[in-house]
């Protein structure tokens, strides 16, 4: 038996049918079926019971489960370890990123740094910001771009920038007359927002229910441009920060400022404590420092 024939008896574990394990991992059901009579044969009994409901795990089969996973997860952290080691030492840079922030920092700053930087390794993953999160801490890449705070404990945090949300109306709303509004000026009011998967959309949604109210979501969305589209033609309000509205150039919509708290988009960089960081990372930090200061002073126009 190998790694891919134990994938193969865990997906039939938790699917509880061949047919869609099969699906799953595109391969036949005979050729599933197959790999299952092996490993029963190789374990010398029987590790599942074909019945009506589907494919129920023997007391074998629920043991032999547990070992199985122990080395799917033992097998790929290895993988990523020995991938850590390498990377360090051939100078890669294997980033991974919340999306919206290539937006602010600009595609150039990627494209200067391979010009810059010709024998480092570049490799470039965008995610919503959580799923960043969550993947950076199973050791996936070696340095992310994500948004909220960070524990210092586990990682070397660079704060990048901090924009301030704001609510985005079309002009010919009510709200759009107001020098600033509250959480509760969202009440009642189709809301087009990041889905669960981004920490605005968590923000935002603590904040109504402390409120007292449950927002009003009319369409959750993976970034701000269908955001913007929709408050354009009036169909409801959103959030945003203002270099996203600014770069969209729309007329006819207004951002106003939350007077009732703090709704930041906190933009950092981190890497983890417990990893030697590379050269190749070490100098991309670097860089991007610099790159957002020149921002900050004009002399690169975002």
């Amino acid at each position: 038996m190998d790694i891919k024939d134990l994938k193969i008896f865990q997906t039939i574990a938790e699917e509880k049918s061949i047919a869609k394990a099969s699906r799953i991992l595109y391969m036949t059901p005979q050729g599933i079926s197959k790999i299952v009579k092996n490993l029963e044969q190789e374990m010398g009994c029987r590790l599942f019971l074909r019945n009506k409901s589907g494919m129920e795990l023997t007391e074998s089969g629920e043991r032999f489960l547990e070992y199985a996973k122990k080395d799917i997860a033992d097998y790929y952290q290895v993988k990523k370890d020995i991938l850590h080691i390498e990377q360090r030492q051939k100078k890669v840079v294997d980033l991974l990123s919340a999306y919206g922030i290539i937006r602010m920092v600009t595609p150039e700053c990627i494209i200067e740094f391979g010009r810059r930087y010709p024998d480092i390794e570049f490799h470039y993953r965008e995610y919503p910001d959580l799923q960043v999160e969550r993947l950076f801490a199973e050791n996936e890449g070696n340095v992310a771009f994500s948004i909220g705070e960070f524990d210092e404990e586990l990682y070397h945090v660079v704060p990048i920038e901090v924009f301030q949300l704001q609510l985005l109306v079309n002009e010919k709303d009510p709200l759009s007359q107001k020098e600033s509004v509250t959480i509760e000026d969202l009440k009642g009011r189709p809301l087009y927002i990041e889905s669960s998967q981004f920490a605005l959309y968590h923000l935002i949604v603590k904040k109504c229910e402390e409120a007292g109210f449950q927002p009003d979501i009319a369409f959750q969305t993976s970034g701000f441009s269908l955001c913007h589209k929709m408050v354009k033609a009036n169909k409801g309000i959103s959030v945003t920060v203002n270099f996203v509205f600014d770069d969209m150039k729309e007329e006819g919509m207004k951002m106003v400022p939350f007077s009732d708290g703090n709704y930041e988009w906190k933009v950092c960089m981190i890497t983890r404590k417990e990893e030697e960081e590379n050269e190749a990372v070490q100098c991309f930090r670097k860089f991007i420092q610099e790159w957002i200061e020149k921002i900050k002073r004009g002399e690169i126009i975002r």
